[in-house]
C-alpha cells in the first residue's frame, strides 16, 4: 500500500503558517483545527518547516509568556522528515516509529501534497489487514 492511497481515503486537506507568522498565531491555528504540529511555508510556498506542540512546550519553557511574539520561522523544526505520495505505508510508519512522531508531511518535489498521521496509517494497515483476512476466510471456507 502506499502513501497516495492513504490521502485518498482520508483526504488531502492541508492547514499551513507562513514562516514569518507568530507563535501566537500558529498556536491559535493548532487549537482551532484540533491538530498537533503545522507545516510552515516561506513565502513561495515552499515547505521549510514544521512547528508541533511539542516546540511550543519547549518555547514556553525556555521564554515563558514572550515566546509568543517570536517568529514561526525561528522556533520550527527545520528539514522536516518527509515522504512522497509513492512511498511504502509500511516504510512510513517506520520512519515515525524511528524519529517518534505522528505525523509526515507528504511532497512531490518542493510541493507539500498532504499529511499522514500515524493513526491514518495505522487505520490503512489495519484496513488491509481485515479485508485479507476477509478473503482468506472466504477462500477457505469456499465462499465466493
Amino acid at each position: 500500500m502506499r502513501v497516495r492511497d492513504v490521502l485518498q481515503r482520508k483526504g488531502n486537506r492541508i492547514i499551513t503558517i507562513r514562516s514569518d507568522a507568530r507563535v501566537d498565531e500558529a498556536i491559535a491555528l493548532l487549537v482551532r483545527n484540533d491538530i498537533g504540529s503545522l507545516p510552515v511555508l516561506d513565502a513561495e510556498g515552499r515547505m521549510i518547516g514544521v512547528i508541533s506542540e511539542r516546540d511550543v512546550l519547549r518555547l514556553y519553557h525556555v521564554h515563558g509568556d514572550a515566546f509568543g511574539r517570536l517568529a514561526v520561522e525561528t522556533v520550527m523544526t527545520r528539514n522536516p522528515a518527509a515522504c512522497s505520495a509513492l512511498d511504502d505505508v509500511e516504510e512510513v510508519m517506520g520512519l515515525m516509529s524511528e524519529r517518534r512522531i505522528a505525523k509526515v508531511p507528504v511532497v512531490e518535489g518542493e510541493k507539500l501534497v498532504g499529511i499522514v498521521s500515524v493513526g491514518d496509517v495505522i487505520k490503512a494497515m489495519y484496513d488491509a489487514a481485515r479485508d485479507e483476512n476477509s478473503r482468506l476466510y472466504d477462500y477457505v471456507h469456499g465462499i465466493a
